[in-house]
């Protein structure tokens, strides 16, 4: 099977490569390296540089390539820039995928996994969440994302195309080898963001201790960016043998606070750093996560990374040889 990854020189995308060349798939992927990087991308993947909102490229890499299915990363996705520049976010996460709808159509295309998010969820009524549980996005990439859900859901019921849509809670470490990692300028993530403090001797900042939470940080689920990955190669296999359109949630089942995390990070670089509390950032739910017996029972998925420390350790390896 030959699979188009979209954003495929980003993070997990890059990682996502990374598993499908290693399970002998033929990939090609695009990224317009606004936010991916070059240095990422698989030697063994053949990588068109370009943007998802250009149909003409978008047709010409389709047809040329004779794509069977698409994995889709190519999205905008800071929390705090979406409340200040939301058209940014409608423009590249709703419009560029309308106009990939457009072209899978128009080459008979009809198998697609999409990275969605928990943000969809908002703050939730019940933990762990369900995939069928209320969706009121608390920012406008949340929004965003469940907008492209409910567009993959109609073009689905229009032109029998068929989608898996993966909503996964807080992506982190990096490739066991080390070869490959997080690296978003800017970085808004907790974990990396926290190495970077502790590898260079900086205050750790917390947005807010005064949540309805254990320890007044906000809380979340953490999953190894790898298992995601094969996540997306197991929703590609359940597409292939001919099943319906789905939703799945991927999560460990477990949450950290941020202070849990801080602390946990320490233990790994063996040193500790100050830590400052500032304000809330607009659009952070108390607490986020996962209940992914879902994806379990129908793809098949078993999180290899349920250990924080260990998923710490992986990214903390990167983080210290990081030459992106």
């Amino acid at each position: 099977m030959k699979v188009l990854v979209l954003g495929g020189a980003g993070y997990i995308g890059s990682h996502t490569v990374y598993e499908l060349i290693d399970k002998g798939y033929d990939v090609v992927i695009v990224d317009n390296l606004s936010t991916g990087h070059i240095e990422a991308v698989h030697k063994d993947a053949k990588f068109y540089k370009g943007d998802i909102r250009d149909k003409e490229f978008l047709n010409n890499v389709l047809k040329t390539e004779k794509i069977d299915a698409v994995i889709h990363f190519a999205a905008n996705s800071l929390v705090a820039e979406s409340m200040t520049n939301p058209l940014k976010y409608y423009d590249n996460n709703l419009c560029g995928t309308k106009v990939l709808l457009d072209a899978m159509v128009e080459n008979n295309i009809d198998k697609i996994v999409f990275s969605s998010t928990a943000a969809v969820y908002g703050n939730p009524k019940n933990i762990p969440i369900l995939e069928d549980d209320e969706t009121k996005p608390l920012n406008t990439y949340g929004e965003t994302k469940l907008s492209m859900e409910k567009m993959f859901k109609w073009v689905s019921n229009a032109y029998n195309m068929r989608y898996v849509s993966l909503r996964y809670f807080n992506a982190c470490g990096a490739h066991i080898s080390g070869k490959i990692g997080e690296a978003h300028n800017p970085e808004s993530h907790l974990i990396p963001t926290v190495l970077k403090s502790l590898i260079s001797d900086n205050t750790i900042k917390i947005f807010g201790d005064d949540y309805n939470t254990k320890d007044g940080t906000c809380v979340r689920d953490y999953i190894h960016v790898t298992d995601l990955a094969n996540a997306h190669i197991l929703a590609l296999e359940y597409l292939a043998k001919g099943n319906e359109s789905n939703i799945f949630n991927l999560g460990n089942g477990v949450g950290f606070s941020v202070k849990e995390i801080i602390d946990a990070s320490e233990k790994v670089a063996g040193k500790e750093v100050p830590v400052e509390v500032t304000k809330r950032r607009v659009g952070d739910p108390d607490t986020l996560i996962a209940s992914s017996a879902k994806a379990k029972e129908l793809l098949g998925w078993k999180p290899e990374f349920t250990d924080v420390s260990k998923i710490i350790e992986t990214a903390y390896k990167w983080h210290k040889n990081n030459r992106f």
